[in-house]
């Protein structure tokens, strides 16, 4: 009788499974595919019917997301002197001259400012809280943790226009510190609760020897406990900043010029005769790479098994 093995997958299911995980996997991405693509094709081409895949890539999206362009006569395009860069020709090829930069980048880099300034501070109001919820006796400890999960149960909109009315008595309304503690008061609850189930599965012993040792409770929290959380504090760092990255509905309430952030200003790029779909899907492209670079420098920390529970009780 041949040996079977109850933990390992035979080759069949191996095959089966990476069928599946492929499948799944192309199905989500062509979104994004084509979001990326699109980005790269005309206006004609964008709106084309059937859709067209394969078509000349053209850098007219990235050049109207970042400049603001004007119509002028064929008279007065004729009098101006031959375009002096490559997105000067693209502009004038549509009959337009640039008249001046977007606001794209102000947007983007308010987007930079509120989403990892909240994420800095809901990780590290975070993680504190998880300690002290993990290793102290608090009163109503439970009753606490509760009510800080209750609070992410809530919908956003439900609340929108009080804080609306709170952020405008304040001065916060349409500012970058107002964004940051909003979002920070929304994602610190999902962080409490990630990283306390991260910090309860360190032996207390670790710390204890730390005591022992000389150390101070700081000592021992900041040189023993954070080590072994990093992958907790990694995964909430990524969660946290999705949330504050994409948030929509609080940002085009609460902002209009000086705050805005990238997400309620890419839907407002208009081109000639309606939406620009190229500069929209450029603006969507460029959006995702922080994102997308921030979760691959953490990846070491998602993908790497911390082993806990060294000293068993």
């Amino acid at each position: 009788m041949s040996s079977y093995s109850i933990t390992e997958p035979s080759v069949g299911q191996k095959w089966i499974a990476g069928t599946l995980v492929i499948f799944y996997a192309l199905i989500t991405i062509m979104p994004l595919i084509w979001i990326i693509t699109t980005g790269f094709k005309t206006p004609a081409d964008a709106i084309s019917y059937p859709p067209k895949v394969v078509v000349e890539p053209s850098l007219e999206g990235y050049v109207n997301l970042f400049t603001t362009r004007t119509r002028v006569s064929r008279e007065q395009l004729e009098s101006l002197p031959p375009p002096e860069t490559w997105y000067e020709e693209i502009v004038r090829n549509r009959d337009m001259v640039i008249a001046g930069p977007s606001r794209y980048g102000e947007r983007f880099l308010n987007s930079v400012i509120i989403g990892f300034g909240s994420t800095f501070l809901s990780v590290f109001l975070g993680t504190l809280a998880a300690y002290a919820f993990s290793r102290f006796k608090v009163p109503l400890k439970d009753d606490l943790l509760f009510f800080i999960l209750s609070t992410r149960m809530m919908p956003p909109i439900a609340v929108a226009i009080p804080i609306f009315l709170m952020f405008r008595t304040l001065g916060l309304s349409d500012t970058h510190l107002g964004m940051i503690l909003l979002y920070t008061a929304v994602n610190i609850s999902l962080a409490v609760w990630l990283l306390k189930g991260f910090i309860d599965e360190i032996p207390r012993e670790y710390e204890e020897a730390a005591l022992i040792d000389g150390y101070t409770r700081f000592q021992a929290f900041y040189k023993v406990v954070l080590p072994q959380a990093a992958t907790g504090i990694a995964s909430t760092a990524i969660f946290c900043l999705i949330f504050a990255w994409n948030e929509y509905a609080f940002a085009v309430l609460l902002t209009s010029g000086t705050a805005q952030t990238a997400p309620p200003f890419i839907p407002t790029i208009i081109g000639v005769g309606g939406q620009d779909w190229p500069a929209v899907a450029a603006g969507a492209t460029l959006f995702l790479v922080p994102v997308m670079v921030f979760t691959i420098l953490l990846r070491k920390h998602l993908l790497r098994g911390i082993t806990f529970g060294a000293v068993r009780k």
